[in-house]
Parts: structure tokens; C-alpha cells; sequence
């Protein structure tokens, strides 16, 4: 627990790798993702640094690889996904690699190509074929219509069809009417039907039906459906006018010969093709998912290497390039424990590039702020997360996780508090448990799904403890359940009131003989709360108090908990003064404002019992009184305990001088140890000798002495004695302070009033506090109340109303009803209260508990990590 109690210790270390091996062993540092490597080269433009040539082969390899997928995806050929990391390949196989993905994309283009074109000639010789089809039934229709007109007589039908298309058979050859035909989307046929009327001012004759199966677009794969048209027109200038509205329309037109026989032979041409061409289609289909299949069992292994080629040039990038020495020059933050097998890494680098000069790693001095690196596993992983999403832990600060561990799943159990719901939430964690390799080999991208799989174990533990909290409460979705018998005897209650007549049973622990055995010698419930409060008319009387009082205790228990790990980094950090003057009032003043009222509450607990309790001092009135200095009477309140008033004065005492401890000891420390660094600055004079001035102190060269509480050094300019007098004080030509900073500098950074005002702002801050979060616990008390209320209403409305019927009807009824009950109770108490009691537990933690303690200002440790870099991408 040593490594998630505090972030792993780190190092600074400088990289020395000869330019031979560096590709080797930052690849072998991949692997091992220990190393987060700084860039050295902040300056230098993306384009200009040396491994940018390379950077750009890699991301050409990436879009022909994606090229590659997104044909598999449009065959919905599946990707095979065997689990291998292959190694990130030598840079003398990239040529290989290249060579390889651009035969392939130019293959898969050229087939594309070739199906495209063949798929056009397809659809275009379809349509022929439908056009033949369909306008040999126009002229058919046309040749019945004329011969009813020839029988019936003129005058009647269609006049326009009459004029247009009787001359199709043979009876006046075409000499003025002319027609063209084609295909049209379905879509477009009302549209292009009014443009054409209106256009030609009604001298078009128009017919148009549908292709009774959908067609496949060669251009984007998709099935349309289209329609054949013909269309009737006299004169070239009708002919010119309708086929611009058909191309306008997007409408495509075939050549159709005007005699059935022509038709027919071109219709049987057209079969001849249309089978021809499916065979190639069908041949070139195939090939292609010969070729897709080939890629689908590699492209998963091109995509880990090439991304890792690219990364790791990428991070060569951050390195400085000695040109001299022939080496790259890297810095990188380690974790201290890993330098072992850092170095190892580096070995195996240097050995698989087969260079003979060692790379060399040494630790470097910093003055910067360490990455913060909490070491997880798959139970901590989604605990970790809680604290990082509201900020990174500071380096080797206290990590709240491994509490939180506990303290998330027992608050959020406070709130949720019922065996039934606590025991469905188990099973559902359990399962995502027992099933997480199948659904960590599944890469749903899913985004709740993959929220909620990740914190299954939190889910787990969730209704763990919440099953635990409601054997406490005595519920089951909203059902108290009688194991080891009532410590009430209801008989006993006085029968005079008709309580137990009217239904209203009210439980009155001061009345005689209401527990089992005489003078209250019965034993209490064995565990948890007696299940004869379900029948209890006042048990939310009950209950609130019991709940409110708790979540106050649990609350303050935690507030010092936190104050504790406080404790523990003031120590840590060796930060005394912060220890003696914040820390000490802090805990001094939440103990005697809020830690007291606790005391009182376990107090009143144990001392007052049953027969008493009536007379018990109301605790809210006593903290009222405790601060106004009022001491309770005989006959207005009674005392807890006796000597109660001057405990409670000195209580309140000490809190009041916690605040001026906390507001002024620390920035008047810190202004007397500025006053004392200014004048111990280090003051370099000239070693000439003075001989008329008053000699205070002789010293050698670089020396130092102490002048008028002044530390004097000389100037190493000279080998002579040198004598330090008022004169060589008044003509020192430079002023330094211990730590190089100029006097001037100093006076300027250091502010008494701004120091002043963050103390005022921080002590004001927590001493309200104090009080807001103490009382922002009591949620813990209301979201318990109200999940338990919600049960009950729940059960009382919709279960309770199927048990009551009798019978068949009841037997159906009880049978419909569970799964309405089933259903709401998942849907309302287990994902919204649920989710609701988690929003809570999430910001007790991350407000009243960690602000206690936790800055929250570092930064996660990333390491190069091809982990990290092929997780998850692969599919992308």
C-alpha cells in the first residue's frame, strides 16, 4: 500500500544514446513504460526537428492502413484480434512495410475501380433492360387503345394518348412525333412530371412506372429505386427542351428503337451482357474478398507496429542531437524503484542494435515539481479515478484512494441502506467481475458501458455495503425482517388510547413494561434496529433522530480523519511551521465546535435511558446556549452532567483562541524570518585597505566575518589581509542574499498585506467550514430518509395492491404486478437513487473530506507507453 499511499518516489535522469541505438532502446523503454520524457527541443518547430522525414512515412503508412480498413468495414469482414504485441520493427523494415501497404492500396484501388466501372455497365444495361421491358408494354397499351377507338368511335378517351402513340403499329409511320425514354429516381417523378408540363406548356405526353426492385449505385453502394419513363414530343425544339429537363432532373436516357423487332433483338443482346457481366462481377467479388481476408488477419499486426515506429520517432523528436559525439541526449523522469530495470532496458537496447559503446543513464538534480505516479491495479484503478478527475494528487502527497476504498462505498451504503437493493447491486458487480476478460476482449465503445464496467468492482463493493447498512436499518426493500424476535412487548402499551385498536401502534420507551422483562432487563435487539419499528407510527420520529445524530458523528469522524493525514504530510514535508501554527488550531477548534457536540450525542446515548429520556436536554438548544455563555437552569433545561457549564465555557474559550492562532502566529513568523534572511545577506566589498578608517575585523580572502549583524564575505579579487571597516560597507558593490536572490528582489516578492489577506481568507474559510460541512453530512441522514420513504411508497402502492387480491384473479394479478415492481425498482431506486446517493458520496469525499489535506495541483505521470499508444486504437 506504501506506493498508493504516497505517489512512487521519482528521479530526474539524463539519457546519453549513441544514434545507432537510440532507436533500439527507446523501443525497449516502450515496452517497459517506465519513462516520461521531457522535450528538450521546446523551441524548434514540429517540421523542423530531425525525425520529422520519418514521422511523415509513418502517418502514410497510417492512411493506407485505414484506407485498407475501411474496405474490411464495408464488406463487414471482421478484423481477427489474437491478442499478439509484436515488437516495434528495426527502421530497416519500414521499407518493407512501405512497400508492402502501397501494393496493396494500389491492388485494392485498381479492384475498386474495376468492380465500379463493371457495376456502372451493370445498372446501365439493368435499366436498358427495364426501359425495354417496360415502354414494349406502353406501345402495347397503346395499340389496344387504338383498336377500342376504332370500334367505339372518336370522340371518346384519351385524345392526347390517341394522337401520340397509335401510329406505333404500323398504321402511319412516324413522320412528325418523336419520344425519348430513360430512368428517373422515384423520389424526383412528382417534381420532374410539373417542370415538364409546364415547360412544354402541356404538348409532352408523359408515361412512367416502376422498377419493381431496388438498384445498387455504383458511385456509394446504396439501393435506390427508379422509375422508366417515356416521354411524346413533336418537333425538334420540344426534343431539345425535354432532354435539358431530363438532365436537369439528373434522369439518365437510352436510345430505344421505335419498332417491336429492333426492341426484341436489343433486349436479348442486352440478357446476353447483363449475364456475362454478373459473372465477372461475381469473379471480381471474390477476389477482392480474397484480398480483404488476407489484410483482416495482418492489419491488426501493421496497425501495433507502425503506430509504434511512429512513436517512437516522435519521441526521439524530444531528444537533443549532439552532433559531435554522434549521440541523443534525453531527460526523463523515472520512478526511483524502476532504475533497475531501466538500465536493463537500455542493455538490451544497446545489444539488439549491435552497438558497441554502452548507453549511459544518470540521475539529475531539479528543481521542478516530480510527476505524480500512483501505481493501480484493476480493484484500485477506478478508485484512483474518483480522487484524479477532481485533481491530481501533489508530489508524495497523501493519495486518499486506498481510503476511499472503504469510506466511498460505506457513505454511498448510508444513503442506500436495503438488503434487497444492496444485494441486486452485488450481483450486478459481480457479474461485471466474473465476466471482465470476456468484456475487456469485447472493446465496447460504448461510452456508459465502459464507465460502469470500470467501476464494477466499485459497484461491487457499493451493494456489499449497502446489504451491510440495511441489516443496520432493518430493511428489505422496505421490509423489516423479524430474525431474532422483538425486544417490545406491545401489550403492554395502554390499551386506553386505542392505539393498537386503531392501527396506530406508537412506541413510548418510558412507559412500564413495553420491553420484555422487568425493569427494562430484556436484551435489546441482536442486530440492527427491532423490526417492530416498521409498525410504529412514530418511527420517522425515530428514525430521524437516530440517522441525523449519526450522520453528524460519521461526518466529524471523517473531518478528523482528514485533519490526521494532514498531519501526516506536515510531517512528511517537514513543514513545522504550518504544523504548529494551522494545523494544531484546526483540530483544536473542529474538536471543540463540532467534536464536542459528538461527545455530547454518544453521551446522551448511554446516560440517559429509556425512563429519562423524556427529560433529555435538547442538544441543539445546549450548542446554542454553549456559545452564548447561557447557562441552562433548573427549570428551563437540564444538565447532561454536572459541572457542565464550565466545561463548555473552557470549550468555547480554547475555540475562540484557535482564531487569532491561526490568523496571525504564521505570517509573523514568516515576516521575522524575512527580517532575519535580509540582514544575513552575504555583502561582497572591495579588500582594499582603508588606513584612515575605524578597523572592525581583519580576514583573509575569501573569508567571512559578521559587521554590524551583517554577514561580510570578501571578494576573492586579491591574496592580501583585507580589513572590513564602515567604508568598504558603504562602497560594496553587490548585495546578495544566501540564495543568490538580490535584497531588492526579495523586498519585492515578499508582500506582509497579501500574506496577511490569504491568511485572513483561509482562516475565515475554515473555521465556516466547520459548520458547512458538518451540516453538509446531514445528507447522508435525508437521502436515507428519502430512499427508505420511496421503498415503502413503492411497495405500499404497486406490490401491496397485487398481494391483497385472492384467488385466480390474485395469482395473475400478484404475477403482473412483480414485473411493473421489478421494473420501477430498478429503474427508480437502483439507477436513479443509486446514481443520485453516488453524486452525494462523490462530493463528501472531494469537498468535506479532502480539503482537509489534498492541494490537488500535480500532474499525472505519462510514460512512453506502447500500452498506452495501441490500447484502444486499434479499431479506430
Amino acid at each position: 500500500m506504501g506506493s498508493l499511499f504516497r505517489s512512487e518516489e521519482m528521479c530526474l535522469a539524463q539519457l546519453y544514446l549513441q544514434s545507432e541505438a537510440a532507436f533500439a532502446c527507446v523501443s525497449e523503454l516502450g515496452e517497459l513504460g517506465l519513462a516520461q520524457f521531457r522535450d528538450l527541443n521546446p523551441d524548434v518547430n514540429a517540421f523542423q526537428r530531425k525525425f520529422v522525414n520519418e514521422v511523415r512515412r509513418c502517418d502514410e503508412m497510417e492512411r493506407k492502413l485505414r484506407f485498407l480498413e475501411r474496405e474490411l468495414k464495408k464488406d463487414k469482414i471482421t478484423i481477427d484480434d489474437n491478442g499478439e504485441n509484436p515488437l516495434a520493427p528495426l527502421p530497416r523494415e519500414m521499407i518493407d512495410l512501405e512497400a508492402k501497404f502501397e501494393k496493396l492500396e494500389n491492388d485494392m484501388k485498381e479492384v475498386n475501380m474495376n468492380q465500379e466501372a463493371l457495376k456502372r455497365n451493370f445498372l446501365e444495361l439493368t435499366e436498358l433492360k427495364h426501359i425495354l421491358r417496360k415502354t414494349q408494354n406502353f406501345f402495347e397499351e397503346a395499340a389496344v387503345l387504338h383498336d377500342q377507338q376504332d370500334l367505339i368511335g372518336p370522340g371518346t378517351g384519351d385524345e392526347s394518348a390517341q394522337s401520340l402513340l397509335a401510329n406505333d403499329m404500323g398504321r402511319v409511320p412516324f413522320t412528325k412525333l418523336g419520344f425519348v425514354a430513360g430512368v428517373i429516381l422515384r423520389e424526383k417523378v412528382p417534381a420532374f412530371e410539373r417542370v415538364l408540363w409546364r415547360a412544354c406548356r402541356g404538348n409532352v405526353f408523359l408515361r412512367y412506372t416502376e422498377i419493381e426492385t431496388p438498384l445498387d449505385d455504383p458511385y456509394t453502394g446504396d439501393s435506390v429505386n427508379k422509375c422508366v419513363f417515356i416521354i411524346f414530343f413533336q418537333g425538334d425544339q420540344l426534343k431539345s427542351r425535354v432532354k435539358k429537363i431530363c438532365e436537369g432532373f439528373r434522369a439518365t436516357l437510352y436510345p430505344c428503337p421505335e419498332t417491336p423487332q429492333e426492341r426484341r433483338e436489343i433486349a436479348v443482346g442486352v440478357m446476353t451482357r447483363i449475364e456475362d457481366l454478373q459473372t465477372v462481377l461475381n469473379q471480381t467479388d471474390d477476389h477482392r474478398r480474397l484480398v480483404l481476408s488476407q489484410v483482416a488477419r495482418s492489419i491488426r499486426i501493421w496497425f501495433i507496429k507502425v503506430r509504434k515506429i511512429k512513436s517512437i520517432y516522435h519521441t526521439l523528436n524530444l531528444f537533443n542531437v549532439n552532433i559531435a559525439e554522434k549521440c541523443l541526449i534525453a531527460e526523463c523522469w523515472i520512478p526511483v524503484v524502476d532504475l533497475d530495470r531501466v538500465q536493463l532496458a537500455l542493455r538490451r537496447g544497446t545489444e539488439m542494435s549491435g552497438s558497441s559503446v554502452p548507453s549511459i543513464l544518470q540521475q539529475m538534480k531539479y528543481e521542478s515539481q516530480p510527476p505524480t505516479y500512483n501505481r493501480t491495479d484493476m480493484f484500485t484503478y477506478a478508485f484512483q479515478n474518483l480522487i484524479d478527475a477532481f485533481g491530481i494528487a501533489n508530489y508524495r502527497e497523501v493519495n486518499p484512494a486506498p481510503f476511499t476504498i472503504i469510506t466511498f462505498p460505506f457513505l454511498f451504503a448510508v444513503m442506500f441502506g436495503d438488503v434487497g437493493h444492496g444485494f441486486l447491486m452485488f450481483l450486478f458487480g459481480l457479474y461485471l467481475v466474473i465476466n471482465e476478460k470476456k468484456f475487456l476482449a469485447s472493446k465496447d465503445n460504448n461510452e456508459i458501458w465502459e464507465m460502469m464496467f470500470g467501476g464494477r468492482y466499485l459497484i461491487l463493493l457499493m451493494g456489499l455495503f449497502s446489504m451491510y447498512t440495511g441489516f443496520l436499518y432493518n430493511e428489505c426493500f422496505s421490509r423489516s425482517i423479524n430474525i431474532f424476535g422483538s425486544s417490545w412487548n406491545a401489550t403492554a402499551m395502554d390499551y386506553s388510547t386505542g392505539a393498537l385498536k386503531s392501527a396506530t401502534l406508537t412506541l413510548d420507551p418510558a412507559k412500564n413494561g413495553v420491553f420484555r422483562g422487568p425493569n427494562y432487563a430484556g436484551p435489546p435487539y441482536a442486530y440492527g434496529m427491532d423490526p417492530v419499528w416498521q409498525s410504529a407510527f412514530n418511527k420517522i420520529t425515530f428514525s430521524n433522530s437516530y440517522k441525523m445524530k449519526s450522520a453528524v458523528i460519521l461526518g466529524t469522524v471523517q473531518m478528523i480523519f482528514g485533519l490526521i493525514l494532514a498531519f501526516c504530510n506536515h510531517v512528511y514535508f517537514k513543514d513545522r511551521l504550518t504544523l504548529y501554527c494551522e494545523w494544531i488550531p484546526q483540530m483544536l477548534f473542529l474538536l471543540c465546535v463540532i467534536g464536542y457536540l459528538c461527545i455530547i450525542i454518544i453521551y446522551k446515548w448511554i446516560a440517559w435511558n429509556a425512563k429519562h429520556s423524556a427529560a433529555a436536554p435538547s442538544l441543539l438548544i445546549g450548542l446554542i446556549n454553549m456559545f452564548m455563555f447561557t447557562a441552562p437552569t433548573a427549570k428551563a433545561h437540564t444538565l447532561l452532567y454536572s459541572g457542565q457549564n464550565p466545561v463548555q465555557i473552557c470549550v468555547v474559550l480554547l475555540a475562540i483562541i484557535c482564531i487569532p492562532w491561526m490568523l496571525f502566529t504564521k505570517p509573523i513568523i514568516i515576516y521575522i524570518r524575512h527580517r532575519k534572511q535580509k540582514q544575513q545577506c552575504i555583502v561582497h566589498v572591495d579588500p582594499v585597505y582603508n588606513p584612515g578608517s575605524t578597523v572592525s575585523s581583519n580576514i583573509q580572502h575569501g573569508g567571512t566575518t559578521t559587521y554590524a549583524g551583517i554577514r561580510v564575505a570578501i571578494d576573492d579579487t586579491s591574496d592580501e589581509t583585507s580589513i572590513i571597516n564602515h567604508d568598504h560597507l558603504e562602497n560594496a558593490t553587490t548585495i546578495d542574499s544566501t540564495d543568490t536572490d538580490s535584497v531588492a528582489e526579495k523586498e519585492e516578492e515578499f508582500s506582509m498585506s497579501e500574506l496577511m489577506i490569504h491568511q485572513i481568507i483561509h482562516t475565515i474559510e475554515y473555521c465556516l467550514s466547520c459548520i458547512s460541512h458538518t451540516a453538509s453530512y446531514l445528507r447522508l441522514w435525508a437521502l436515507s430518509l428519502a430512499h427508505a420513504e420511496l421503498s415503502e411508497v413503492l411497495w405500499t402502492m404497486v406490490m401491496h395492491s397485487g398481494l391483497g387480491m385472492k384467488g385466480v384473479v390474485g395469482a395473475f394479478m400478484t404475477f403482473a404486478v412483480f414485473w411493473g415492481f421489478a421494473g420501477l425498482t430498478i429503474g427508480i431506486l437502483l439507477v436513479m437513487e443509486g446514481l443520485s446517493a453516488f453524486l452525494h458520496a462523490l462530493r463528501l469525499h472531494w469537498v468535506e473530506f479532502q480539503s482537509k489535506f489534498y492541494k490537488g495541483e500535480g500532474y499525472m505521470f505519462a510514460p512512453f507507453s506502447f500500452e498506452i499508444i495501441v490500447e484502444g486504437k486499434v479499431d479506430e
